[in-house]
């Protein structure tokens, strides 16, 4: 049976809530156990891998485990052809929640480590590199989440899609935010994970461009896919769950 609407967009909200709680939350406590910054940020890297993976699997079947608005996007934009995406209501409905959720994790982390529960970041994050980081990042996140459905591979989404933001966070020049909710998020904490509010803009943008530059690489990769029958047909229904299972 096809899941309600609002429990998917809860399931979003929580997923997004939960993975920014992990984010900042390891972030504080690895800047409080130790000075070096190699330390921290692969104490940060593998608690956001682990907690990723398990929240994929997790809200997967409920929601498809976006936690992120350029997969909601480019999940929308790709069903418009085979009628196995969210409607436009559904992402319009997925994208507040995420945004939302997204600064309730950083203000829940704050408050886990007595923190003031809303601090905007000092943390500046304005340079070119790193927005090139974030295109990349974004675009690689993109081709990997379409390309294991157009292959039949989703199962493998919460380690595959986990491990690839582990990596990514070692390998761009931004350490991989590659998604505009948790950016939104991490502005609202002065901590080791936050970003400067006046990043933010640039940051978003490197990202949606690095969305639609993924779209292009699965068309390029992997073809067009078939439109499916009944959408085909101009008789798409609304969907089982919003495709696919990957945040």
């Amino acid at each position: 049976m096809s899941v309600p609407l609002a429990r998917r967009v809860a399931a979003e909200f929580v997923g997004t809530a939960a993975l920014v709680a992990v984010v900042v939350g390891s972030g504080i406590q690895a800047t409080e156990l130790t000075h070096d910054v190699g330390v921290q940020l692969l104490a940060n890297s593998l608690a956001t891998v682990f907690g990723l993976g398990v929240l994929i699997l997790l809200l997967g079947p409920v929601s498809g485990a976006h936690f992120n608005p350029v997969v909601t996007l480019a999940a929308w934009a790709t069903g418009r052809r085979t009628g196995d995406g969210p409607t436009a209501r559904e992402a319009a409905a997925y994208l507040p929640a995420q945004i939302a959720g997204a600064v309730a994790g950083a203000v829940l982390a704050d408050a886990m480590f007595g923190r003031p529960l809303v601090q905007w970041s000092t943390h500046d994050r304005f340079a070119g590199h790193l927005w090139l980081g974030e295109v990349v990042a974004t675009a690689g996140l993109v081709l990997l989440i379409f390309g294991l459905a157009r292959t039949g591979q989703a199962r493998v989404g919460p380690v595959a899609v986990a491990s690839y933001i582990g990596a990514a966070y070692w390998f761009t020049s931004s350490t991989s935010f590659a998604n505009p909710a948790v950016t939104i998020g991490r502005a609202f904490t002065d901590t080791f994970a936050g970003i400067a509010p006046a990043s933010l803009g640039p940051f978003i943008a490197a990202q949606l461009v690095g969305a639609a530059l993924g779209l292009g690489l699965v068309v390029a990769v992997f073809g067009r896919p078939t439109p499916a029958p009944a959408a085909a047909a101009g008789l798409q229904g609304e969907p089982e769950l919003a495709a696919p299972a990957l945040p």
